[in-house]
């Protein structure tokens, strides 16, 4: 059935396609009206009213059913129903059904109209994919659709006339093709084989896309704020840009707890708590992305507070809810679950509750890495008992 209907979707488009010249296909990508007929679905899918957006994005099928634009944002839909728990593969089918349908449609627009605006859709479709196949450790189907995506990169390249929307797969290629071998050596012979990246023109076209594009603003932040928060060690500029997409958003589970981290790791307590039980309360509520990775997060940040309030009955809990939440979606090896646990060994340890204190060190030993600090400060706290 998906088959047929992607060769119905291709068989169409390229009727209509054919009908024109390649001077009469209207570029969509710069068209104002076209972006204000967008507006709304893509603010409420950023927002995570995916029933609005994907209503929103149907209706734009229907009128440019010839073009990819339509089809990649439904599959955008999906991947963001995926972020909050990467983990998650239950929209994997039909983000990908997606995603290729977007590249049966901009194949035509790449050979029948605008190489360029083709190309964009075709690269950003591809790079998607290799997102996901790399994050289910599907290595040969992420290569593969990474080559591809380089390979329509190129003819998006110096396009100043289409605007910043299509600076976005430069800037990322920019700053990654430096990163990526300065942080992990032994990928820096495939790199050989790539052109060579600007790591600061990179950071420059992605603040410029994220400052001026459309399509591609909140994707730009949204990669603005992990580099600066991750890479760039700039926690003043990624706290500002997660306030701002919280802010936006405020029902995307994954700019809230961004913005909550943010909070916590800058020492801003009082409101990182406040981000925190929020986030667990929109999780009691059911509230669409809300789910066990980001109380997770929540959690151990409430945790630590209490902690450091030297309140440790209430830290306890939030400990305890953290492993819970972990427990549920298999997330025993990730750094907050693995910390969680060990301060539950300890408190164990200062009430006296030797046995318990050994079982949650030795759990942490089993789980952790031996090259983690995990690892060594379980092992130490089993020495001192």
């Amino acid at each position: 059935m998906r088959t047929l209907s992607l060769l119905v979707v291709f068989t169409l488009s390229l009727a209509k396609l054919s009908a024109q010249t390649a001077d009469s296909i209207p570029v969509l990508l710069t068209d104002t009206e076209i972006q204000i007929e967008c507006t709304e679905g893509i603010n409420s899918m950023y927002n995570f009213d995916f029933k609005r957006a994907d209503s929103q994005f149907r209706w734009l099928k229907g009128k440019y059913g010839w073009h990819p634009l339509p089809y990649f944002l439904l599959g955008l839909s999906q991947w963001w129903r995926i972020v909050p728990n990467i983990q998650n593969t239950q929209y994997d089918s039909a983000f990908i059904a997606y995603m290729d349908s977007t590249i049966l449609v901009a194949e035509n627009i790449f050979d029948h109209g605008s190489e360029v605006e083709g190309g964009f859709f075709l690269s950003a479709a591809y790079a998607f994919k290799g997102r996901l196949y790399a994050e289910r450790h599907a290595w040969r189907k992420a290569a593969t659709a990474g080559k591809n995506a380089m390979k329509y990169l190129d003819y998006c390249r110096d396009q100043e006339e289409f605007g910043p929307e299509i600076l976005f797969g430069d800037a990322l290629y920019n700053y990654y093709s430096v990163w990526i071998p300065e942080n992990y050596p032994i990928l820096k012979p495939i790199m050989m084989f790539f052109r060579d990246g600007d790591k600061e023109l990179g950071l420059s076209q992605l603040k410029e896309v994220a400052n001026y594009a459309f399509f591609t603003r909140t994707e730009a932040q949204y990669f603005l704020m992990r580099i600066m928060a991750n890479e760039e060690h700039d926690r003043r500029s990624a706290l500002f840009i997660s306030q701002y997409l919280h802010e936006t958003f405020p029902n995307n589970s994954y700019f809230h707890r961004f913005y909550a981290r943010m909070l916590y790791s800058s020492g801003q307590y009082s409101k990182a708590e406040k981000e925190a039980k929020s986030i667990i309360a929109k999780i009691d509520q059911n509230y669409t992305g809300y789910e066990q990775n980001s109380g997770r997060y929540a959690a151990f940040f409430l945790g630590e507070i209490n902690a450091h309030r030297d309140e440790p009955e209430v830290a306890e809990s939030y400990y305890k809810l953290c492993v819970k939440y972990g427990d549920e979606i298999g997330a025993q090896r990730m750094g907050y679950y693995l910390y969680s646990v060990l301060n539950l060994g300890r408190y164990a340890a200062d009430r006296g509750d030797k046995e318990l204190a050994k079982e949650q060190f030795k759990k942490v030993k089993k789980l952790s890495d031996k090259k983690d600090r995990t690892y060594d400060l379980a092992k130490d706290y089993l020495k001192s008992l």
